[in-house]
């Protein structure tokens, strides 16, 4: 059943090889506390007291509530498979509630910030400084997730139109602008890449010839950004929030910014808005008839 259930993942939902690991490693975990704690095999025949037991483990084991409710939604989603296909009547997570998170503020690199880590770049020709500024800015021009920056394409630039295909969450396709700026770093890029590589369709790679990959992306982005921020997360996502939350600041459309995202839904998007509550207050306190003008 197990099986069925990540197979149903890998081909109908279209997910990642990643994800549809982590649903196994949450799934095969509960089925061992079943069988160590209640001495049973049968995933069908779970009740939810069983299920408030295993949480119970894992509290104990000082797992994080963000932890632990990931996975008690891999088994939530199982279950909801399993009723689906007709093998069990009630999903037995059917009324869970979550564990409560604290929330965590993610602080956006300023402008500033940015600009200054793209000129420590500005002037520089050789291979690896120029595709190091190209991947800050792309991140920063189109709000690309590390993964959809990673698995680019060449054919995916559309010099002309300008803009980019990007390939995002269950190969979903969505086309992002592409500022003039950053067209010019990758015709740059491209041309220079050459010399390290003909004929491979990934568009970035490393020194070596070969296609980048995930640490690499978050070490140039951290070694970057740590010269220039004091803010203890330097991550590529940071960057995609910096994107998200500067838009949003100055006016942009929510509805706008989700689709550049390639968010499913505005709830997804509706995270950035926090950070520009300060600039919404300006506006507010600027424009209202009875707004506080000098402050």
């Amino acid at each position: 059943m197990i099986n069925s259930f990540l197979e149903y993942l890998s081909f109908e939902k279209k997910y990642s090889v990643h994800t549809v690991t982590a649903y196994k490693n949450d799934l095969i975990s509960f089925k061992d506390f079943l069988i160590i704690k209640y001495d049973q095999e049968n995933v069908l025949e779970v009740n939810y007291s069983q299920i408030r037991s295993w949480i119970i483990a894992l509290v104990d084991l000082k797992m994080s509530h963000r932890t632990i409710n990931r996975k008690v939604s891999s088994l939530k989603s199982f279950y909801k498979f399993l009723q689906k296909t007709q093998l069990i009547e009630i999903n037995p997570l059917a009324k869970h509630k979550a564990l409560k998170v604290p929330k965590k503020v993610q602080i956006p690199f300023t402008a500033k910030e940015i600009n200054q880590v793209i000129e420590m770049s500005s002037g520089k020709n050789d291979f690896t400084s120029v595709r190091n500024k190209l991947i800050v800015e792309l991140f920063y021009s189109t709000g690309i997730r590390r993964a959809e920056l990673i698995n680019l394409k060449e054919n995916d630039i559309n010099f002309l139109d300008k803009t980019i295909k990007v390939l995002g969450k269950r190969n979903k396709e969505r086309f992002v602008p592409l500022l003039n700026s950053v067209s010019q770093t990758l015709n740059k890029y491209i041309n220079l890449k050459k010399q390290f590589s003909i004929g491979l369709e990934e568009l970035f790679i490393t020194e070596k010839g070969n296609k980048i990959y995930e640490t690499l992306v978050y070490r140039i982005i951290n070694s970057y950004f740590s010269t220039v921020s004091s803010k203890v997360k330097k991550s590529p996502h940071i960057l995609r929030h910096s994107f998200a939350t500067h838009l949003l600041n100055e006016g942009a459309d929510l509805n706008s910014v989700k689709e550049l995202l390639g968010h499913s839904s505005l709830a997804s998007t509706q995270v950035y808005t926090h950070s520009s509550l300060d600039a919404i207050k300006k506006v507010y306190n600027q424009a209202h008839p009875r707004g506080n003008k000098n402050e």
